[in-house]
């Protein structure tokens, strides 16, 4: 078997090597439109409707919320409760460690 037809049989991967690594896929997750603002919101462990949720990210469009809360849920750190969306434990922990940048970057932008 020649090179081309070793290549031919082998599917193209979706995605560069480097967005493989589960850093970069946390950080290109994390820097859609939206997400970080969505996992901030839900960080008190209320739930949210989707219409307070909508309020509380300043009117994000209903279709980039929409797919963001998808995303989040199929990422296992959003869930849908019977009363909101609502942070897993997964995306508890994921805004604890998000906390400490926080405080980074206000004293940053002080």
């Amino acid at each position: 078997m020649d090179n081309e037809e070793t290549s031919a049989s082998q599917p193209a991967s979706p995605t560069p090597p480097a967005a493989r690594r589960p850093i970069m896929r946390l950080l290109e997750q994390l820097g859609r439109k939206g997400t970080l603002r969505i996992l901030w919101e839900l960080r008190d462990g209320s739930p949210q409707s989707f219409r307070a949720l909508r309020t509380s990210t300043e009117d994000m469009s209903p279709s980039v919320l929409n797919d963001r809360l998808k995303e989040l849920r199929a990422a296992g750190v959003v869930e849908l409760s019977g009363t909101g969306y609502v942070l897993t434990e997964a995306g508890g922990e994921l805004v604890k460690r998000l906390t400490p940048l926080n405080q980074w970057a206000n004293r940053w932008f002080e």
